[in-house]
């Protein structure tokens, strides 16, 4: 059985705030802000994609506030449920809600407002599409992921990795009042790209995990079987990340130059994991690469959107056709 803490535990624990300043800084460390920085990214590469370079300045603004508010929140109500766990861990003792900075009902309630913001938000200066599709990722991040299967399956992150792939699926429909082909070929890469992402990550703390009874692959099926899973999706996630320039056409030569180079690097990278899945250093490279990988790929299906991008790309494949 886990540990619970008692009310001797958490006074011992409890820390509190000197100044407003530190009581800012709690709260944002409750919403996880470095993954929310990953995720509004792949917002930003969706409005740009979406709108074919010419980008309201609104629907971005809207787009990338009203994200953050709903991962906000989400990363809140994650918090709130795991405290538990997060008190257990050396790693994590010291989080706003474990060490007793926050107290669960103003986190609960603080995150409640920023999903209330973020559903106004996208509604009133978006879609109703937008604002539905937000709150579906809080409530899949939460109920399913967080609730019922991190701590109950080793495949939690595979499938709750889709919470985390919904935000390109705002983006476009911030745009467009609609989802295509593309919006879902976003969302896919995303998909297939957490599991390598997390599992590298997990293969370093799989100890702090498995002393608190969290299913991770790396914990239940070892570090083996999770480098083999890793370049497995990997293999997946380089041709797939091309759909967006065959057959779809909605990104160019400079998006597909850089999804291979990128790609190349990435299963070097899963490869070398592979041969050695017991290096933590090779491991936490992995992790590293996943982050900068993912970033690079969004900014790139951005710039590759913008028509000044395009007519410099074409113009030289023009003249050389005429000159043919």
């Amino acid at each position: 059985m886990q540990e619970l803490i008692t009310t001797s535990q958490w006074s011992e624990r409890t820390k509190h705030h000197d100044n407003l300043l530190q009581v800012v800084r709690s709260y944002v460390q409750l919403t996880k802000p470095r993954i929310i920085v990953l995720l509004l990214v792949t917002t930003l590469a969706a409005v740009f994609v979406a709108s074919e370079g010419h980008v309201d300045p609104v629907i971005l603004a809207v787009s990338l506030v009203g994200g953050t508010f709903a991962s906000a929140s989400a990363n809140t109500m994650n918090c709130l449920y795991d405290r538990d766990i997060d008190w257990q861990m050396e790693r994590t003792r010291d989080r706003p809600l474990p060490s007793g900075r926050i107290k669960p009902r103003d986190a609960l309630i603080f995150a409640i407002a920023l999903a209330v913001a973020s559903f106004s938000l996208l509604t009133i200066f978006a879609n109703l599409l937008a604002a539905s599709l937000a709150m579906a990722g809080i409530v899949f991040y939460v109920l399913i992921y967080t609730h019922f299967l991190k701590r109950h399956s080793s495949q939690n992150i595979v499938i709750g990795g889709a919470a985390g792939s919904i935000p390109p699926l705002v983006g476009w429909a911030a745009v467009t009042g609609e989802l295509s082909w593309a919006p879902w070929v976003m969302f896919w890469i995303i998909f297939i790209w957490t599991p390598p992402h997390f599992w590298a990550l997990a293969l370093n703390i799989k100890d702090d995990y498995a002393s608190v009874g969290v299913p991770m692959l790396p914990v239940v099926r070892g570090a083996e079987e999770t480098a083999r899973q890793i370049w497995w999706y990997a293999l997946v996630l380089v041709p797939f990340s091309m759909l967006l320039v065959v057959p779809l056409g909605v990104c160019g030569w400079l998006y597909a130059t850089l999804a291979l180079v990128l790609g190349e690097r990435l299963l070097k990278k899963c490869w070398l994991l592979l041969q050695s899945p017991d290096d933590q250093q090779r491991a936490r490279s992995l992790f590293k690469f996943s982050i900068a990988y993912m970033m690079l790929l969004a900014f790139g299906m951005a710039i590759d959107s913008l028509p000044v991008v395009q007519h410099l790309i074409d113009a030289p494949v023009a003249m050389l056709q005429s000159l043919m």
